[in-house]
């Protein structure tokens, strides 16, 4: 990976040269020696975020940064500021929402943990290395100690909180700290058996589940919490979009629907696939480098990692993953990924926008919505896959009225009553089923709604990345804040190197926003709407038109 290494060695130097000038130099400053975010805020985390590559290129042998005065007077003046915010108990806030925070400071130390090992491990290492030795090892003792405090808000906060304690455990010979992680690690991990965790963030907080899985095992021992990291790696690699991205819509995190590239994963693939020879994986280090170039974006931020692991750099792997035609159905994760052609498709259980289609360069979401009683949009309660692989989601919509106390409520204030005491008046009920079966180039969507009658419900139709939309009796260009009802037979939506086919339309009626509470449509998508009163039953095909030319460009 000799080549993987020169580029994230220059993206490295490139990111400390433009962060440099985000440093507070005011020696007035109560902030200064810490660094800038977007947000212009200064806080631990970001500071460390930027002050760790500083002093990982001043030890690197290759970096035109290699023991340079100036570099390393502005990473001490940056070790200073972390040091003046860390509380006298070694927990760190996270000032926009979490104050001395255990996990956030578990992601702090997280970050000074291998510059550190690098550090103890490095031979001859010059006055100024001492200095970085001492000061990041009093940062990261002095952390590790506060998370014997404990707390967490959220799933990964626990194994953040497991791993460092583990690792610093080994680190400062302390089995108090080692015992501590066991205190975590009895409610089990969340990985189940699709490889997915608890939050479902392919986008995020699955890598970051992952590298705490390495760290646990690394400090443990125990190849156990390996498994889940190549389980989940497993998983990711029906996660890439045709365009490179990872398919992010499934989250319960910040990251759903966030456009997110595979940066993250590379040294996960790269260690798992050399420690267990899984070819998938190395092959995934290299194509996610040819992202990282088709895409022009930075590589990832991993410099330490192969200095403090050699053997990664000198590995050599020439093959590319290339992802194949497949339908996987991760069943307790709710979700269906299939990929042919130059297209793919998710479906999930339990999201209103329960349908993605995405082509390379376009992507279409897809709702059923509409109002009755509490209910706005349809959210599959079942999911099960028939024989031929067509997807069937199923919810039934429970229509109830409350009705009067039987007894005096002891107050006439609505806000103030038990409402869970009244009985109800049940029915009717809805039924919704959708149907999406795979057809050549494409899906067809079956949508059937029953059990009521007259309700005016729609097909919501959200499409990104094109830039024009043309039916037989429109064409126009796309901005991204259109919203039609469309009735012709077929709409395309297409740019210059794709295009989508969807139809037939319908639209017996113009009632869109729906009532309060209503989802907003999807920004800056082009959105259509086919509309209905119910019951209803309408199947809606979507073809990828370039899928389609290449089969009959291949039969002649």
């Amino acid at each position: 990976m000799e080549k993987h290494y020169e580029i994230i060695l220059r993206d490295t130097e490139e990111r400390v040269f433009s962060r440099l000038r985000s440093q507070e130099l005011d020696e007035k400053s109560p902030c200064y020696g810490g660094f800038y975010d977007r947000d212009r805020m200064v806080q631990a985390k970001y500071t460390i975020i930027c002050v760790e590559p500083m002093i990982t290129l001043y030890c690197n042998p290759d970096s035109r940064y290699y023991r340079n005065s100036l570099l390393a007077q502005r990473a001490e003046l940056g070790l200073s500021y972390i040091r003046s915010v860390q509380h006298e108990n070694g927990l760190f806030d996270y000032v926009t929402c979490n104050f001395f925070s255990a996990p956030d400071t578990a992601f702090c130390i997280g970050f000074f943990i291998p510059v550190y090992e690098y550090l103890q491990k490095l031979g001859n290492r010059t006055e100024q290395e001492e200095i970085f030795l001492q000061k990041v090892g009093e940062i990261v003792h002095d952390g590790a100690y506060g998370l014997l405090e404990g707390g967490f808000h959220t799933p990964n906060h626990r194994w953040a909180i497991a791993s460092s304690l583990a690792k610093c455990g080994v680190l400062f010979n302390d089995k108090k700290l080692s015992e501590s992680a066991g205190i975590y690690l009895i409610e089990g991990i969340d990985c189940n058996a699709d490889g997915e965790f608890a939050e479902k963030s392919a986008g995020n907080y699955n890598s970051v589940n992952n590298d705490a899985m390495l760290m646990l095992s690394d400090a443990t021992g125990d190849a156990q919490y390996e498994q889940h990291t190549i389980r989940n790696l497993h998983m990711m690699l029906t996660y890439w979009e045709p365009d490179g991205s990872i398919f992010t819509a499934n989250s319960t995190r910040f990251d759903k629907d966030r456009l997110v590239y595979p940066l993250s994963y590379y040294i996960e693939y790269l260690a798992m696939g050399m420690k267990y020879d899984i070819p998938e994986f190395l092959g995934m280090c290299n194509t996610i480098f040819d992202i990282i170039e088709e895409k022009k974006i930075s590589s990832p931020e991993c410099l330490i990692y192969l200095m403090l692991h050699p053997e990664y750099r000198s590995f050599e792997y020439a093959g590319r993953y290339e992802q194949p035609d497949f339908v996987r159905f991760y069943e307790d994760s709710g979700i269906l990924r299939a990929r042919k052609g130059h297209y793919s498709y998710t479906v999930m259980r339990e999201k209103s926008n329960f349908l993605y289609f995405h082509n390379g360069t376009s992507k279409l979401e897809m709702k059923v919505a509409g109002s009755f009683c509490e209910h706005r949009a349809f959210k599959a309660e079942t999911m099960e896959i028939l024989p031929g692989g067509t997807a069937h989601l199923h919810q039934t919509m429970r229509g109830w009225y409350y009705l009067p106390f039987e007894e005096k409520p002891e107050t006439s204030d609505w806000w103030k009553m038990d409402q869970s005491k009244r009985k109800k008046k049940l029915g009717p009920d809805m039924e919704i089923d959708v149907y999406v079966e795979p057809a050549e180039g494409g899906i067809d969507v079956r949508v059937v709604t029953e059990g009521v009658q007259g309700a005016p419900w729609r097909v919501e139709l959200a499409f990104s990345g094109i830039d024009y939309m043309a039916s037989e009796h429109v064409m126009l260009p796309v901005n991204g804040s259109e919203v039609l009802v469309i009735k012709d037979p077929e709409l395309e939506a297409y740019n210059e190197k794709d295009s989508l086919l969807i139809g037939p339309g319908f639209g017996e009626h113009r009632f869109t926003e729906g009532k309060e509470d209503s989802e907003t449509k999807t920004p800056g998508a082009l959105t259509v709407y086919f509309t209905d009163y119910t019951a209803f039953d309408h199947t809606i095909r979507i073809r990828n038109r370039r899928d389609l030319e290449e089969k009959l460009l291949a039969g002649r």
